[in-house]
């Protein structure tokens, strides 16, 4: 770890939040900036990182520096349980002593090299993984990052039309919007399927004193870029989710290593 600069912690109590979706994106878009990033997978018996980083079939190597890390990019390496089992669909089920001792491996053993960033990507909960993780690194210094994605952005074209019949009738409806309406097409229809008005997020972040960086659009769209192992900043596919996602990662750099920013973008210019 003594090569790493700057460790953040994506977690949260409860699962199914998108941690892992933003592990991903945060990682994409570090590495998109110029920076060497590490994406590190905690998240033992729920190995999700290697697909969402196209990486699936992948294999760890071992060289004399120690295991070597699987790259999407020269500058975007990975690690993850999930390169270790001969069949991504085979389940882990390891008590909590084996999973500490898989994790600080992964600490020790990984040849990293020089980042600016690693990325930890959490299981969710507060149990095992999370407290070793923190003791593991409390030396070198974590920057903590707790997420929370909530609402639903859907193109039109995603719904589906049911008659009182339940008869679904998606194909008639669309090829009418198409001959009277073409435009409605790129109507995209939002809803709070999470209750905000009470404040959420942002009123516990308030409460314990902690920025409140942003929110995050249910996007389908993100959901394929995850599941095909892309960048959803590479072109305006995911048309709600990116732009919300950079505004968070942009505010999280700007805030806490501005320094490191300014001094990518002289290199970039210089070069």
């Amino acid at each position: 770890m003594a090569g790493v600069k700057h460790k953040i912690l994506v977690l949260s109590g409860k699962g199914g939040v998108g941690k892992s979706t933003f592990s991903a994106q945060l990682s994409f878009a570090l590495a998109a900036m110029n920076f060497q990033v590490g994406l590190l997978d905690i998240d033992i018996c729920g190995p999700s990182i290697p697909k969402m980083l196209g990486l699936e079939g992948q294999d760890i190597h071992q060289s004399n520096l120690g295991w070597s890390p699987v790259y999407v990019e020269s500058n975007l390496g990975v690690m993850s349980i999930g390169f270790m089992l001969p069949n991504p669909d085979d389940a882990v089920i390891w008590r909590g002593p084996r999973k500490n001792g898989l994790i600080k491996q992964f600490l020790k053993d990984v040849y990293w090299g020089e980042l600016d960033f690693l990325v930890v990507d959490a299981p969710p909960g507060t149990s095992d993984e999370h407290i070793s993780i923190v003791q593991f690194l409390q030396a070198t210094g974590i920057d903590g990052v707790v997420e929370n994605m909530s609402g639903l952005c859907q193109p039109l074209t995603d719904f589906r039309f049911m008659n009182g019949d339940n008869k679904d009738i998606t194909d008639e409806i669309i090829k009418c919007i198409k001959e009277k309406a073409p435009e409605i097409l790129d109507v995209i229809a939002c809803s709070e399927i999470f209750d905000s008005s009470g404040g959420g997020a942002e009123k516990m972040c308030n409460q314990v004193g902690v920025p409140f960086l942003g929110k995050v659009p249910l996007d389908p769209q993100l959901c394929k870029a995850a599941e095909e192992g892309k960048s959803c900043f590479i072109d305006s596919m995911c048309g709600s989710s990116a732009p919300a996602l950079k505004s968070i990662i942009d505010t999280l750099v700007a805030s806490h290593w501005h320094q490191e920013l300014a001094s990518m973008k002289e290199l970039i210019d210089n070069a």
